[in-house]
């Protein structure tokens, strides 16, 4: 029975590779592509070229892997289109999440490698950084778009460049046009790319590494999309009935423009002064863990306060064209037990979108942390030792392929036959 089951996971991956690398222009790309993904899919230790040629037998020719993942002329935004196009009736995406993740490693000769922050260490370190875009609704997504950050110092155009890593572009095979671009432009690129694909899905979700940027929420309004995103507790604000008022003229001078009277207060200070009473409980979704839930599993519960705030900063009343600035939701989680709000949210949805929606559209970016630990703990996302720019793409996008036909097989699957096979 099991040798039937693996005879039919099998026969899907090679249907699944087919469809992906259709794109591809020769034969032996087609192959390859093939076995690299087997090669991701295979139990075992490390997910680079070497290790997973000793696992595939007579498919294990370390050579040609490495050439087709590292060097081979393929475009890896045409399997991620094929992906996208794939995986969206499957997953029926609600919003489109973004988040960016670390590629810790020790030397410093792989492309755009330098020291900087990561969540993956939760320090400064010596990594990589990618920005990924996910398709995703509660009950699945998928890795559909990535970039590779190139910090200031491998930018020869860049105030901060470092002569010794812009001299190692041409060795990683960096393209020339590629320059500094922060992570949120990146997003908006991303964004823009997967759209173009003819993927329409209306709302984003980020955390506060993009949410605390001003021109990343203006970028997303700019292109009619919905956001829940993640701020700090330093963002400033107006309450909602603030209203900007003129200062008489002196007579001399250019004519005062309106202003509000009163300084922006920082979120934390405006859900502070609503009171922990005005908290109320939300249970967003059931865990996995055993717990009371309906399903048996626990509860993901707390609680939720939502104000309509006025957002506050040079470039949101320069985009406003008005003195008044525009109404958004702030959403803060203020545990029972905490005596202070623990995090925020700012939002554009609707003023008639209920509370529960907020806390739901805010808290589905586990989904993307979920994605991220599936991909490094199993399919080797952090495992690829080339260091090439085309190498990195190329890597990054074949587990996302193998990361999709795993969320297939256990959305087609029994959870008793998936685990089998």
């Amino acid at each position: 029975m099991l040798s039937e089951e693996l005879a039919a996971v099998r026969c899907d991956l090679e249907d699944f590779a087919a469809e992906m690398f259709e794109p591809f222009a020769r034969a032996d790309q087609r192959r390859w592509g093939g076995v690299y993904l087997r090669g991701l899919l295979l139990a075992g230790g490390r997910k680079s070229v070497e290790p997973m040629a000793a696992r595939l037998g007579e498919d294990g020719n370390r050579q040609a892997l490495a050439h087709f993942v590292t060097s081979s002329p393929w475009d890896a935004a045409h399997v991620r289109a094929r992906l996208a196009w794939r995986m969206q009736p499957v997953i029926k995406p609600t919003a489109l999440v973004i988040d960016d993740t670390g590629f810790l490693k020790d030397g410093d000769a792989s492309a755009c490698v330098t020291r900087q922050y990561t969540g993956t260490a939760g320090k400064v370190t010596n990594c990589q950084a990618g920005v990924s875009l996910h398709l995703a609704s509660n009950g699945a997504s998928a890795a559909v778009n990535w970039r590779l950050f190139l910090p200031g110092s491998w930018d020869p155009a860049s105030p901060k460049a470092d002569p010794a890593k812009v001299a190692r572009r041409d060795k990683c095979a960096i393209p020339a046009q590629v320059g500094h671009v922060e992570k949120w432009q990146l997003a908006l690129d991303m964004i823009d790319e997967t759209r173009s694909w003819g993927i329409e899905v209306p709302q984003v979700i980020a955390d506060g590494g993009y949410g605390d940027t001003a021109a990343f929420r203006l970028g997303l309004e700019e292109r009619g999309l919905d956001y829940v995103v993640g701020i700090s507790t330093t963002t400033t604000a107006q309450p909602e009935d603030a209203q900007p008022c003129t200062p008489a003229y002196s007579g001399r001078g250019p004519h005062p423009v309106p202003a509000h009277p009163e300084p922006a207060q920082r979120v934390k200070s405006l859900v502070i002064a609503a009171g922990k009473s005005s908290a109320r409980p939300v249970q967003w979704r059931e865990g996995s863990r055993p717990g009371s839930g309906r399903s048996g599993f626990k509860r993901m519960y707390s609680r939720f306060v939502a104000l309509r705030i006025r957002p506050a900063g040079r470039e949101i009343r320069k985009a406003a064209a008005t003195a008044e600035l525009p109404v958004r939701w702030l959403l803060a989680e203020w545990p029972a037990d905490q005596d202070e709000p623990v995090q925020f949210w700012l939002s554009n949805l609707p003023e008639t979108t209920p509370l529960p929606v907020l806390v739901r559209t805010a808290k589905l970016r586990w989904r993307i942390e979920n994605d991220y630990r599936e991909m490094k703990q199993a399919l080797g996302l952090a495992h690829f030792e080339g260091r090439t720019w085309p190498g990195w793409h190329h890597h990054v996008t074949l587990v996302s392929v193998a990361h999709a036909f795993c969320t297939l097989q256990r959305l087609n699957r029994s959870p008793k036959e998936t685990a089998s096979a």
